[in-house]
């Protein structure tokens, strides 16, 4: 029988699903009961058996160490949860499991975090988050019309995994009127919800009355007022100065404060996870200033002139689903929405991403530049609900081939793979 040690911060959704499966099941897992996120999963003990130290990690009697929440219920998970030995029957399964990251949790965040008071509310995200998460439960509720269950006609991951990412929705802003259309999708996640493996592990879920509001109150006594990000194309005009300082030429979106994971407590202050690495020589602020200030021409050989290619690196990165993008303004609040759940990452962080072609014909794809030499992302869990849906290459900073390409995403000019012109860019710093 399957044992082993859960490390996970108490009420993280992450972990129930790990941790329902095993009651399902029978598996033998505990938590750890000393874990501190943010300080136990940076040791060096941790890094050496889960390198990326993320959150929630497994590790079993044998020594098996496994991170990914999915993959870990997966594992400690019986065979009924698993779709049992029909290849369609687990192929829907990871179908489900997909959808609740890709198509529910984004949105969750968004409209939730700022609710609980740790992230700024920016009305026009939350409004499309609301949207979002309309569309996700008509798919839902279309589904449940006539199964009882999202595969088969018995619980399995995919119920477990879909519901433990609603009940932040469903605890704190899927009032009795927002939720009244979605009748199958609220039977469906009562029933779970209330089944004894889940009850054990999760308690009583009450369902939200009213829909909790951003308090601005509650938001400044939690999060320090963090720093607006900016974003658009540089204007290819001089700009007028105002007489104290420059003008930058980028145009100024609002950005949010930093995010926590669903269910995770609001922590004062958290440890930099780029804190231990060396400083290096290059003074990323001082280039993202003189980006915005200064035309392409200076800019980018500006870029190459001070990059620190020891202690920084570059990344490609190229969204898995552009048969799946439809209007162009769509993909841009895609990546606009990926930069408001990457706050924290800003100061570590530069990037331009484009969109190439047109509408229902068109890539997603850009160029990051962060501290270190591995996948930023992974640092922490906070960054992590939107870079799965991304492709990432590692670039070597001195080939020809790596300069072609950053100086294009730089100056926002050329075509994709598929010679598809370049539409739309924005730029994370």
């Amino acid at each position: 029988m399957v044992g082993g040690t859960l490390f996970t911060y108490p009420d993280n959704f992450r972990a129930f699903k790990v941790l329902i499966a095993a009651e399902y099941s029978g598996a033998k897992v505990k938590t750890c009961p000393n874990f501190v996120f943010g300080e136990t999963n940076i040791t060096k003990e941790y890094l050496a058996k889960f390198p990326t130290g993320k959150v929630p990690a497994f590790e079993s009697d044998d020594g098996l160490c496994l991170f990914e929440s999915s993959a870990i219920a997966y594992y400690v998970a019986n065979e009924q949860l698993r779709g049992g030995k029909d290849p369609l029957a687990q192929s829907q399964i990871l179908q489900w499991l997909n959808f609740a990251d890709s198509d529910i949790l984004p949105a969750a965040c968004t409209w939730v975090f700022p609710c609980l008071g740790i992230m700024q509310f920016n009305k026009n995200a939350t409004e499309r988050a609301k949207e979002d998460v309309k569309k996700a439960m008509t798919a839902l509720n279309d589904q449940l019309l006539h199964h009882t269950y999202l595969v088969g006609e018995r619980v399995t991951l995919a119920d477990i995994v879909v519901a433990c990412t609603m009940i932040s929705l469903y605890q704190n802003v899927l009032d009795p009127e927002f939720r009244k259309p979605f009748g199958n999708v609220n039977r469906w996640f009562t029933t779970i919800v209330n089944q004894p493996q889940v009850k054990k592990v999760v308690g009583a879920v009450v369902l939200a009355e009213k829909m909790a509001q951003f308090d601005a109150a509650k938001f400044a006594e939690l999060q320090k007022a963090s720093s607006g990000g900016d974003s658009g194309k540089k204007d290819k005009k001089k700009a007028e100065k105002p007489k104290q300082e420059p003008k930058p030429k980028k145009e100024k979106t609002p950005a949010p404060a930093e995010e926590d994971d669903l269910g995770m407590p609001a922590m004062p202050k958290e440890k930099d996870p780029f804190a231990a690495m060396p400083k290096g020589n290059w003074d990323m602020d001082d280039f993202k200033r003189f980006y915005s200030n200064n035309d392409e021409d200076k800019s980018v050989p500006y870029f190459w002139e001070k990059f620190d290619k020891e202690n920084f690196s570059i990344w490609r990165c190229d969204y898995k689903y552009n048969d799946e993008l439809a209007m162009v303004f769509m993909s841009c609040n895609l990546m606009g929405g990926m930069y408001q759940r990457l706050e924290k990452l800003r100061k570590n962080a530069f990037a331009s991403m484009a969109l190439f072609g047109e509408n229902n014909n068109s890539t997603i794809s850009g160029v990051w530049v962060w501290k270190g030499h591995d996948l930023a992302f992974e640092l922490s869990p906070d960054w992590q609900i939107d870079y799965n849906s991304y492709e990432w290459k590692k670039l070597d900073a001195d080939s020809a081939e790596t300069k072609e390409m950053v100086n294009n995403y730089l100056c926002w000019v050329g075509e994709d793979s598929g010679g598809r012109k370049f539409n739309q860019g924005k730029i994370f710093k």
